[in-house]
């Protein structure tokens, strides 16, 4: 690695998993990561919603997360924990950012779950509950770019709250500018075609 910038440079991206990568944890899962640098990488999985409504383990916030109102499978870590990402539209930059939000990139932050839902109310653009997350030791990652298991992409602050999470994988492949769009014809079962 030639330094700190090309490693962190990662952080708010997408991975995106090729129809190659074979841990059925990532089959077609779109990865937003929240934090890369050497000493590893989290993210949570943006299209795995559960069955669980938000109100039944965050009640508070359940009239805050967007459609579906569930709790999404951030990942196969830490399954017992919640992690509430969302998109503060404007310049929420410093002194201007609402109280129990922090920025990740862009318009896209970690809510403290432990405020009161009412200090971000107003100021929500949108927001997702997850439990668990996807977790990478350091090298582990650029390990598995390297082994062509993801694809990485830029995010953009409707992928954290699509309302068709199951169709996402192949939104954000459709919208890239080379031969990634055509990646989002591939079919479910490649033996069937």
């Amino acid at each position: 690695m030639s330094g700190m910038t090309e490693v962190s440079s990662l952080t708010g991206r997408l991975l995106v998993a090729t129809p190659a990568l074979a841990d059925p944890n990532f089959d077609r899962a779109v990865v937003l990561l929240l934090d890369h640098d050497e000493e590893g990488s989290l993210g949570v999985v943006l299209n795995r919603p559960t069955p669980v409504d938000v109100g039944d383990i965050l009640e508070g916030w359940a009239d805050l997360a967007g459609e579906p109102g569930v709790v999404f499978q951030g990942g196969p870590v830490s399954l017992d924990s919640a992690l509430g990402v969302a998109v503060i539209p404007g310049d929420a930059n410093g002194d201007l950012a609402p109280l129990g939000w922090r920025r990740v990139h862009g318009a896209i932050g970690l809510v403290d779950l432990e405020a009161p839902p009412e200090l971000l109310a107003s100021a929500l653009g949108s927001l997702r509950i997850f439990a668990g997350y996807a977790g990478w030791g350091p090298g582990q990652l650029e390990d598995e770019l390297v082994e062509g298991a993801w694809y990485v992409v830029e995010s953009e602050p409707g992928d954290v709250s699509s309302p068709a999470p199951e169709r996402l994988w192949r939104e954000v492949l459709r919208r890239q500018r080379n031969e990634l769009a055509m990646v989002a014809t591939y079919p479910d079962d490649p033996s069937l075609n």
